[in-house]
């Protein structure tokens, strides 16, 4: 019982970051053509910020420029993050629900999933 809660929280939690997330990508301006949103380009987008969280890792990991309380790679993550809060609320996609899902099915896999690494 606790599972199903600790993932209807989650999920409540997720929903409502990725509305107010969503209406501030619209805000400024990353939603103007809605219809025709780039879900390629978000993406890329979103593997951007990983790149920039695996270059701030190479230089040491500093702390990041705009939130000095957080290392370079904590931002670029939470970075890549926020874009998939943006695209889960702009497509209505049940990102949340896929995640516990997905934990579920984990479960049932091998050491590592049978690979080395």
């Amino acid at each position: 019982m606790g599972e199903i809660v600790a993932g209807i929280e989650f999920k409540s939690a997720w929903d409502h970051q990725a509305e107010r997330i969503h209406a501030w990508a619209k805000e400024k301006g990353f939603w103007e053509d809605a219809e025709n949103r780039n879900m390629g380009e978000m993406i890329a987008l979103m593997h951007s910020e990983l790149s920039e969280a695996l270059e701030a890792l190479r230089h040491g990991n500093p702390a990041d420029e705009h939130c000095p309380e957080y290392s370079s790679a904590e931002i670029e993550l939470a970075d890549c993050v926020i874009r998939i809060m943006d695209a889960s609320g702009g497509r209505g996609w049940n990102i949340p629900g896929a995640i516990l899902a997905k934990m579920e099915y984990n479960k049932t896999r091998p050491h590592k999933h049978g690979k080395k690494f």
